[in-house]
């Protein structure tokens, strides 16, 4: 058992810094331009199809809030996009604790942020599937890594960061900020936590229910030997 067990936190946390990065982009439209009404110091940290949409919707704002992850991390994304958010200073800014001594040094040592809010959903892995004649190896290429792991770690640190993982949440989310000025509470914060673990959870079993179905022939033909 983690000997890390932490017993003082702040109810209300502003939301400062937030990364956003999305399959599903309805409601962006009106979710983004509310965040930064609320807070016009706010910070968002995007990539790929997600930050080209903010950066349309935001127009000439997105110059003051608007920034790539690899312009922050200061790591290019690879080849194809396959790393774009699995970085220690995302995932330092995702977990930090802030009455912790180490994790604050940490920030300050990598000057990294810490991470308030996570806006992060999954493409439906059993559309994929669903294709006709799809196979195993493609089914593979689609699997997400680093969108599961950010909402991971925004749910297990609810005492501080607020996962986002369905556009329907986005009106009511709005709605507590602007009626806090900016600020999310331990109990809103720990009910987008359930919802988080429960999104992560139906992906993770479409994937085992796919892999589970297919017999090792098929997965077998879709490769030729290296050796």
């Amino acid at each position: 058992m983690s000997k890390n067990i932490v017993e003082k936190i702040d109810d209300l946390v502003k939301i400062r810094t937030v990364l956003c990065s999305v399959s599903d982009k309805t409601g962006l439209e009106t979710f983004i331009p509310g965040l930064v009404a609320v807070n016009p110091d706010i910070l968002i940290l995007s990539t790929g199809g997600t930050y080209n949409a903010i950066a349309q919707i935001l127009g000439k704002k997105a110059g003051t809030c608007l920034k790539q992850v690899s312009d922050y991390t200061g790591q290019p994304e690879t080849q194809g996009g396959l790393v774009k958010t699995l970085d220690f200073k995302i995932y330092l800014g995702l977990l930090t604790e802030t009455y912790n001594e180490a994790h604050q040094n940490d920030l300050k040592r990598t000057s990294a942020l810490a991470i308030d809010m996570v806006v992060v959903n999954l493409y439906p892995f059993s559309d994929t599937v669903a294709k006709k004649d799809v196979t195993p190896e493609e089914a593979r290429g689609n699997i997400d890594i680093g969108g599961p792991t950010m909402i991971r770690a925004a749910a297990k640190n609810f005492i501080r960061v607020a996962p986002v993982v369905n556009p329907l949440s986005y009106p009511t989310v709005l709605e507590i900020l602007e009626a806090s000025k900016g600020y999310l509470s331990l109990r809103d914060r720990f009910d987008l936590s359930k919802k988080a673990f429960e999104h992560t959870a139906l992906y993770d079993r479409a994937i085992a229910g796919y892999l589970a179905s297919q017999p090792f022939s098929s997965v077998e033909s879709c490769y030729t030997s290296g050796e």
